[in-house]
């Protein structure tokens, strides 16, 4: 089996800000992660990231906001997609 593609979407928005998620279902989960995801959520602008969650191997889930790295404790894609979009929102100052 090969990785797949659940989902992807960018946003631009009109500040120059951007808003880019990947989503992919892999065969084997990525060390030290247990779930069968690889995901990369990205908001900022170019070179720059504000809000990043994403898993890799070695590090597995965690998060990035303003420049402070941190684990993450995935439970489901709804929610981190929840917590993703209520970082930008806070950052955005729709919150």
């Amino acid at each position: 089996m090969k990785a797949e593609l659940l989902f992807r979407q960018r946003i631009d928005y009109d500040d120059g800000a951007i808003v880019e998620m990947v989503l992919w279902r892999v065969p084997s989960s990525v060390p030290p992660s247990t779930h069968g995801l690889k995901y990369s959520l990205f908001y900022g602008r170019s070179g720059v990231r504000k809000v990043g969650y994403d898993n890799e191997r070695g590090k597995g889930d965690h998060r990035h906001f303003q420049g402070a790295e941190t684990d993450y404790a995935f439970s489901t894609v709804e929610r981190l997609i929840a917590d993703f979009w209520s970082d930008v929102r806070r950052l955005r100052g729709m919150q």
